[in-house]
């Protein structure tokens, strides 16, 4: 396996260097460490405020040291079925609370037993090789962004019908931008942790990769990975000491506002409202649609599920159903349409209440020890690939973890975790 991931980075070493030296890349660089230095030094930066505002907030010791613990999953899991209109059935109350259960010993009690000794054995990667599969990630993620635009003739944001005739074949890898800024932005924590570049320029830097990923998905007229890219940056940024829990506080609030305010724009110019709606309706009904999809497939998925796995499998390139459109089907037997089934909806779906807590657990586990492994290591790369997995966990309480690129990010983190246990254990 080492001789594969070897292979595999020398090569994505060599394009990401022969780009950088290219007159494109050297003159983009250029004008970029130009900026930057103009920021670095900007007066009107000095305006900004410093780490004691909102002091309050530090004397806090759960939101200094836990705010993005792995309960922070079903504490937002909670919120979101408060904000439902709909009453959940005594049969689903069950469920939620094996889910809850099941989540709370995988993320936070079974931890404890684990990676309890020396971090001297825990696996290391190199920062110019985590830059390069980024970098190159990036690549591929605004080749096919110009390729998806191209196959629409337009620009979805300007014209939301067309949103609807984007080929996932030609967005999926436009969402490779994702991890691509996760692993930027870990490079470059690693600068600032080794005193390679001061504070302000890592926070520039990370604005910068924000930047980027708000104009190629807002473009598209896509806002679930636009939010997964804020969370992941506020996340390294907060656990590598470049972004203050007060800023945390106020990208929350940001973030909140910006599903909100997309959701309502985008229902206005659909149609499916008006303008006099309350803006926070949008997201009512959606966390109450939502609650009655998951009352309906908990009804049909039991104890046992009825789907058995068919619809975690049709998340794989080249099924005839795509998981959200086998929701459709089996709720409303309906293949044109994608619903989202909330975190547990796919579980309690393939393999009943059983699946739930078997899924939960394991999810809960992987967070808890990703979770255990960051603060141990304080690593660029394990505080990068806990921020990834996190952003991905909180967003799926919605969507549900379902898409095939997610999937396959969990199973790396899984695989890199199990890793480390055995070398730690030996």
């Amino acid at each position: 396996m080492s001789v594969i991931y070897s292979t595999l980075t020398s090569i994505l070493n060599k394009i990401s260097d022969e780009f950088h030296e290219s007159f494109l890349f050297s003159t983009i660089f250029s004008i970029l460490r130009f900026v930057e230095k103009g920021w670095v030094n900007s007066y009107f930066k000095k305006l900004y405020p410093n780490e004691n505002f909102l002091s309050f907030l530090n004397k806090n010791n759960i939101l200094r040291n836990h705010i993005f613990n792995p309960l922070i999953v079903l504490f937002l899991f909670a919120i979101f079925l408060l904000l439902s209109m709909t009453a959940p059935s005594k049969s689903l109350v069950i469920t939620l609370i094996v889910a809850f259960v099941a989540f709370f010993i995988g993320s936070t009690i079974l931890p404890r037993y684990f990676l309890n000794d020396s971090a001297e054995n825990i696996l290391k990667f190199e920062k110019r090789d985590i830059y390069s599969i980024g970098f190159c990630l990036t690549l591929v993620s605004i080749v096919f962004f110009f390729i998806s635009i191209a196959s629409v003739g337009g620009i979805p944001l300007l014209k939301p019908s067309i949103r609807y005739l984007l080929k996932p074949a030609f967005t999926m890898p436009v969402f490779l931008i994702i991890p691509a800024t996760c692993l930027i932005a870990s490079a470059y924590l690693k600068d600032f942790q080794d005193g390679k570049i001061a504070r302000s320029q890592a926070r520039f830097r990370f604005l910068f990769l924000l930047l980027i990923d708000c104009a190629f998905l807002l473009i598209l007229g896509y806002r679930t990975p636009l939010l997964a890219a804020f969370l992941i940056i506020i996340i390294i940024g907060f656990y590598g000491n470049i972004i203050s829990l007060w800023e945390v506080a106020v990208g929350a609030a940001i973030g909140v506002g910006a599903i909100i305010g997309i959701g309502y724009f985008r229902s206005v110019g659909e149609m499916t409202i008006t303008s006099s709606t309350n803006p926070f309706y949008t997201l009512q009904s959606r966390a109450d649609f939502t609650l009655h999809v998951l009352n309906l497939l908990d009804f049909i998925g039991g104890d046992f599920g009825v789907t058995h796995g068919q619809v975690l499998l049709s998340s794989i390139p080249g099924s005839e159903l795509g998981p959200r459109m086998m929701i459709g089907k089996l709720i409303a037997w309906r293949t044109e349409v994608t619903i989202t089934p909330t975190l547990i909806g796919q579980m309690v779906a393939d393999f009943g209440k059983v699946g739930v807590a078997v899924q939960m657990l394991i999810l809960g586990l992987t967070l808890g020890i990703g979770f255990k492994l960051m603060q141990k290591t304080k690593d660029f790369f394990y505080i990068g690939i806990y921020s990834l997995i996190l952003t991905y966990s909180i967003l799926g309480i919605e969507t549900g973890i379902l898409d095939i690129q997610v999937l396959l990010y969990f199973a790396i983190a899984i695989f890199i975790y199990l890793i480390n246990l055995v070398k730690v254990k030996n």
